[in-house]
């Protein structure tokens, strides 16, 4: 189960329990965030799509943090002129966990519990810390054949 939406100019992909990067919002990290601009959901086989939105759907989520994608290089140059520019850019998001999908009220997908307690919590130490390699024992040194 995934809705499209709409949010800051651009449509997200959104599944219950993942995360998604949107623009900068307002709100601090444990907010509530409501998409309502539904364009389409889709059920398996089964798809709605709205004209252009689906009335009553909306996708609830948790703003998890704000942050600062990768930096950016933007460079502009004019030939022959000798006029040279180099600027960085880094583009402020904000993280949003997908909580459920709604049409109507009704509840068509949920996150799971345990699905956030996995992410929210590092990862145990799998596998043990292997031994050490046994020395090598010593060869015996090639023999010269005789010409």
């Amino acid at each position: 189960m995934f809705a499209i939406v709409e949010a800051s100019g651009r449509q997200f992909q959104l599944e219950a329990g993942r995360f998604v990067d949107v623009d900068l919002t307002d709100g601090k990290a444990g907010d509530k965030f409501v998409f309502e601009r539904v364009l389409m959901l889709v059920d398996g086989d089964k798809s709605t799509v709205g004209k252009p939105f689906i009335e009553g759907a909306k996708v609830e989520g948790k703003i998890l943090g704000h942050d600062k994608n990768k930096k950016i290089i933007v460079y502009h140059m004019k030939p022959k002129k000798g006029t040279r520019k180099k600027q960085g850019h880094r583009q402020h998001y904000t993280r949003i966990l997908i909580e459920s999908i709604k049409l109507n009220d009704k509840e068509l997908a949920k996150a799971d519990e345990q699905s956030k307690k996995a992410k929210a919590e590092p990862k145990k130490e799998a596998k043990a810390k292997a031994e050490p390699k046994k020395e090598a024992k010593a060869k015996p040194a090639a023999k010269k054949k005789a010409e």
